[in-house]
Order: C-alpha cells, then sequence, then structure tokens
C-alpha cells in the first residue's frame, strides 16, 4: 500500500478518534484530547507505516501536521449541528 492511502486511511480515522476522545477524557482539557488524539492515530499510523514497510521521512513534521488536522475537524465538529445540544 502507497503512503497516499495510508495517509488518506489516517485522515479518515481523525472524526471516530475525536469523538472517542471527547468521550473518554471529557473532563479533560483540550490539550490533553487532542494529545490523545493524536497519539491513537499516531499508533495507527505506525502499525501500517511498519505493515507496509514505509517510513514517513520527517515524523516530527508529520506528527505537526496531524494535530493541525486534528485542530480542523475538532472546529468543523464543534461549528456543526451534531456540536449543538
Amino acid at each position: 500500500m502507497n503512503f497516499l492511502k495510508v495517509f488518506l486511511r489516517s485522515i479518515a480515522l481523525i472524526p471516530g478518534v475525536v469523538q472517542g476522545t471527547e468521550a473518554l477524557f471529557g473532563a479533560e482539557s483540550g490539550e490533553q484530547k487532542k494529545k490523545a488524539a493524536v497519539e491513537i492515530v499516531g499508533a495507527a499510523i505506525d502499525i501500517a507505516d511498519a505493515v507496509t514497510m514505509k517510513h514517513i521521512a520527517d515524523s516530527e513534521q508529520f506528527t505537526r501536521g496531524l494535530s493541525m488536522t486534528i485542530d480542523g475537524v475538532v472546529m468543523c465538529l464543534n461549528a456543526s449541528l451534531w456540536a449543538k445540544h
């Protein structure tokens, strides 16, 4: 599986991971929940990476990008009707 497929699969995980971390860590700060979400998606990427024998060239930059993507998903979810009670 090429990197783009692994990346897009990982991106598809983010909304579910964000909702899951919100449910599990609801009382925690937003930063703590984001850290948990990054770690969960990062672990999924690491597993996929190990299976496909592909490597991310700059894991720190990749993690920063993943963190920004999670921020964007949270913004979208918070702005949606889903977040309205």
